[in-house]
């Protein structure tokens, strides 16, 4: 008896040890384990089967069991990247769009002069990329806190713009960056602020939403700023005042873009750092009860899938970019409409594609400081930065790429800024502002529709 009520302990603590093995191998959903031992626990054995049980078990330990581990660790890997390709390219109904890019590069292969369609499927193609951009840059912003995450937003949610643009300054279409970059300040002004000012005074129309006053101002501020960088070079060089005739305009050009980058920088620093309680939201996330109306966000995906996305989608817009500039001037003739036109209104709307659903769904959210946020600090930093950096980036690579935009893109920016400051100066908003924004944008869409660029019409109207 006392010989074998030790063996009986030593063998059900092995065969307990054995089945928790067996769960767990269960549970993982990797392994069918022999379950016909569960009464195992209640049966006396000799000494020679459990030396024989202890082997086989040491043997599923450090043979079966690693190798287990090992096809569940390769599963999971293989599970997450599924996943992560399910969440960015199919959980979005825009992304019905993503096959007119491979479209547009074999359409450039074998019909390579139907510029007209071309453009026309590089522009669908790079709409979902560009509002997926923005998704991945949000989801990316909650790994790196709100101050490294403000700064990527403001800088990838302009990437499709940058990227569009430094390609056509490559190709020395100086005039197709000026007017693509006045198009997205235009469309987020109007376009995209009057939709969001609209539909959140649609949702909400029974109040008044409101946003925060002092923020507004600020970046209105900024943009009068840069109308004043853009409209001196344009009057010097209409007037025919320059000191050195066609050198004075660019070096004029050049110091106020980095004059403009400076104070982009201490902006960044005021926003981000000195003043950030200027900027705290008003009335975000209280309800009529006074209660949390919204529940707190969370990621999606993992930051490296995040970065992974964002180095794969900024990839394939510059590849799609390509196609699309090359097209410009064959879709304006194919289809009978003026550059300016394609490049004002048609390039931005693309372009502006994360900022517009964004803007939107934070407005019906009553989350109206971020909606202008997103519309209004884009605009701020195409403006102060994105232009600025242009130019300096041309001084580089010895393109005369410099801030007059000519006389009618100037005075529309500057009647755009004028407009907006007003509609933001109460800090209150409604669906009727939002209307009247749209409508003036319109009214800008079809200015651009009948005007001929000076550069494109043979002779200079100086």
């Amino acid at each position: 008896m006392h010989a074998t009520v030790p063996l009986k302990m030593d063998d059900i603590a092995g065969s307990r040890t054995q089945r928790n093995v067996a769960q767990t191998q269960i549970e993982l959903g990797l392994s069918d384990y022999d379950r016909d031992n569960e009464d195992e626990d209640q049966i006396l054995i000799s000494p020679s089967d459990a030396d024989r049980k202890d082997h086989a078990f040491k043997s599923t330990m450090n043979g079966p069991l690693v190798d287990v581990l090992h096809v569940w660790t390769l599963k999971r890997v293989k599970n997450r990247i599924f996943g992560s390709i399910r969440i960015v390219t199919m959980q979005n109904k825009i992304n019905l769009l993503l096959p007119f890019g491979p479209a547009a590069v074999i359409l450039a292969h074998f019909l390579k002069e139907e510029h007209g369609w071309i453009f026309f499927f590089s522009l669908l193609g790079i709409t979902p990329l560009a509002e997926r951009l923005g998704f991945v840059t949000e989801q990316l912003a909650f790994f790196t806190g709100p101050t490294v995450g403000g700064l990527l937003n403001a800088t990838f949610g302009n990437a499709t713009e940058m990227i569009i643009s430094l390609y056509a300054l490559d190709n020395g279409m100086i005039r197709i960056v000026q007017q693509s970059l006045l198009g997205s300040i235009l469309s987020n002004m109007l376009l995209v602020l009057g939709c969001a000012f609209f539909m959140g005074g649609v949702i909400h129309h029974q109040k008044e939403q409101v946003f925060n006053k002092a923020a507004a101002v600020v970046n209105s501020g900024l943009l009068l700023m840069a109308v004043m960088g853009l409209l001196f070079p344009a009057v010097l060089h209409f007037t025919h005042t320059e000191l050195h005739v066609g050198k004075s305009e660019l070096s004029l050009s050049r110091f106020s873009s980095c004059v403009m980058l400076v104070a982009y920088v201490f902006y960044l620093v005021f926003q981000l750092k000195s003043h950030r309680n200027l900027y705290d939201p008003v009335d975000q996330t209280q309800g009529e009860n006074g209660g949390v109306t919204d529940e707190e966000e969370v990621a999606v995906i993992t930051h490296w899938e995040a970065i992974s996305w964002l180095a794969i989608l900024t990839a394939w817009i510059s590849f799609l970019s390509g196609y699309l500039v090359n097209a410009i001037e064959g879709a304006s003739q194919s289809w009978n409409m003026p550059v300016a036109f394609i490049s004002v209104i048609l390039l931005p709307i693309v372009g502006n594609a994360a900022e517009h659903a964004s803007a939107i769904m934070f407005a019906m959210k009553d989350k109206l400081d971020i909606s202008l946020g997103v519309a209004i600090g884009s605009s701020t930093q195409i403006a102060m930065f994105v232009i600025p950096f242009c130019v300096v980036v041309g001084w580089i690579m010895g393109k005369s790429m410099d801030l007059n935009f000519q006389l009618f893109e100037t005075a529309t920016l500057f009647i755009t800024v004028i407009v907006v400051a007003f509609m933001l100066q109460e800090g209150t908003s409604n669906y009727f502002k939002g209307l009247m924004l749209i409508l003036c944008y319109m009214i800008v869409a079809a200015s651009f529709f009948v005007h001929v660029d000076p550069e494109h019409t043979g002779h200079d109207n100086d």
